[in-house]
Parts: C-alpha cells; structure tokens; sequence
C-alpha cells in the first residue's frame, strides 16, 4: 500500500456546526450532547469516524486496498469471508466455514496472523482506526485486537452551546382516521443555533510499521477525508457544518520530540472580546504560538 509512516503526527481539527444537530444522545432524546457540568457540547470520536469511512467509501467506492470493514448494514462476518477465501476457504454456510477454520488453524499455527495481515491490507478503516476481530466468523479464528495507528478524541466545543428544540409542522397525516379530525401533524428537532468544536488526534509511526502497514498514501487520504467529512453528509437534521481548520504537526522521528499536550496548547482558540454570543466562525480568532512547538517539528495548516 505504498511506503510506511515514518513519523509521528499530531493534529487539531476545528469544524462548527449551523442551526443543526452535530451528534445526538440517544439517552437524551437525541438532543445535542453536552457536558452538563461546564455546558460545552461534545461529539463523540466514534461519530467522526463514521464521517470519515463514509468519504473514503464515497470516493475509493471498494477500491483494492480501500474497503471499509464497518458499514452500515453490512454484518462483520461478510466482511470477514473475504478473507476466508482468501485462505481458501469456500463454503458458505456458518458452521462449515467454522469447521474449515478450526481445520487450518490446526494445521497452521500462523493462520490468525495471516487474516489479521490481510484484512488491514485490504480495510483501510482496519489499517487506519484498528478493529476488534474477535467475531470473526463466530470467533473460530480469533484475531484480537489490532491497534490502529490513528487515534481521536472527543470533540469539544469552544464556549458552552445553547440546545434549542424547535417545534415543526407537517401537512402529511398519518392515517386517515387522524385525516378526519385535523390537517397538520406537531413534531419537534433539537438545534445547535452555532457551535465550533475542536478535536485532537494521533498518529503512531510505530504502530503504523509494526501492526497494520499504515503508509503515507494512506495519510494523505486521511487529512482529505477529515477536510471533507461533512461535504457529502449533509442532511437537515445536522444543519450546515464545515471543517474550519486542520492544523498537523509533524515530528522528526518515528516515537515524536516532544509531548503531544505540548504542541496541541500551542494552538489557541477563542472568543473575540466583542462578542457575547458567537454565532459565526468569524467570531474566534486562532492563534498558533510557535515558540511552544520545537524546531524539529514542522507544523502545517491544511486549510
């Protein structure tokens, strides 16, 4: 898959989000996630990595090398007879290709090492993000967890966020019961009126090279996903929401040189002193201290 990382990175991300929700709570009737001690709103780092697998298969569209193993919709035990095959393994019912792969893997004590291999070559989200394939076909060939290279955290929004519920109206009834009685339905949609969110992320040279063979090919795919993971997600439920800023650092060496804490305090966000309300990205202002971040580490704005 091209030449292997070899070195380290860090990365902030700032997107924002307009009359729209960026991630709903199931436990709070979907309304936008907050964190109820300083009133900050929250996006949950498996959110944004739905984003990203949804452009990598929107552009890549199961390219060799480019498939995404979780998929709305797809089980994981689909996925995972790719790589059945690819060990030779034909059958399609679950309980032959279970006794199959108890056969090989008395045969050759190698086999989980072989799946996992393949399967972070041919799953970019596998080769990137990691998995954990311990269901791999009711677990017949367990390949534990592989560790991807790239990590993120919770997104947090800069200044505490207002949840506005919003009440609309429909003129398409239901039944036609409900027909006779009356001619518009009530519903309700939760909004952010504006929000901008940061995130931080990782990427491990080491584990790149030593677990899933993630290369600088795939790194660049990477920072393209992540400045348009909302161009081809749009939807009214989630508003206007645009990536802002991503800013990388990238070290000189495979292990870094320097904390990561050290290069994302380098990055300061926040409120223009005229502003009570932010309501646009216009609002902050984004500053970048540079005598914070070490001469061997090079620091880019991708946007």
């Amino acid at each position: 898959m091209g030449n292997v990382l070899k070195n380290r990175y860090e990365f902030v991300v700032l997107f924002d989000v307009e009359n729209g929700n960026p991630n709903g709570d199931p436990d709070a009737g979907n309304m936008p996630r907050i964190d109820p001690e300083s009133g900050l709103g929250l996006v949950t780092d498996v959110c944004l990595k739905r984003k990203i697998r949804n452009y990598i298969e929107t552009v890549k569209e199961d390219a060799e090398g480019y498939k995404i193993y979780i998929r709305e919709d797809v089980p994981l035990n689909r996925s995972d007879r790719e790589a059945c095959k690819y060990l030779g393994i034909e059958e399609t019912e679950d309980k032959k290709v279970t006794d199959a792969l108890k056969k090989l893997k008395k045969s050759d004590e190698n086999a989980d090492g072989k799946i996992r291999d393949f399967m972070c070559r041919n799953f970019f989200d596998i080769r990137t993000f990691g998995a954990v394939m311990t269901t791999f076909v009711k677990a017949s060939l367990n390949c534990g967890q592989v560790r991807g290279p790239v990590q993120l955290g919770f997104a947090r929004s800069i200044d505490p966020i207002i949840s506005q519920e919003v009440t609309i109206t429909r003129v398409a009834i239901t039944t036609e019961k409900d027909a006779e009685n009356k001619s518009t339905e009530m519903g309700r949609k939760t909004i952010v009126p504006y929000g901008l969110y940061r995130v931080e992320g990782y990427v491990s040279a080491n584990l790149a090279r030593r677990v899933t063979g993630f290369s600088e090919e795939d790194l660049e795919l990477l920072w393209e996903a992540i400045i348009n993971m909302f161009e081809h997600d749009h939807s009214a439920a989630r508003g206007k929401m645009a990536v802002r800023e991503l800013i990388v650092f990238k070290h000189s060496k495979e292990l870094g040189d320097c904390p990561a804490y050290q290069l994302f305090d380098a990055v300061e966000v926040k409120k223009k002193a005229d502003v009570e309300y932010p309501r646009s990205y216009q609002d902050y202002t984004v500053d970048i201290r540079s005598g914070k971040i070490p001469a061997t580490v090079e620091m880019k704005r991708m946007i």
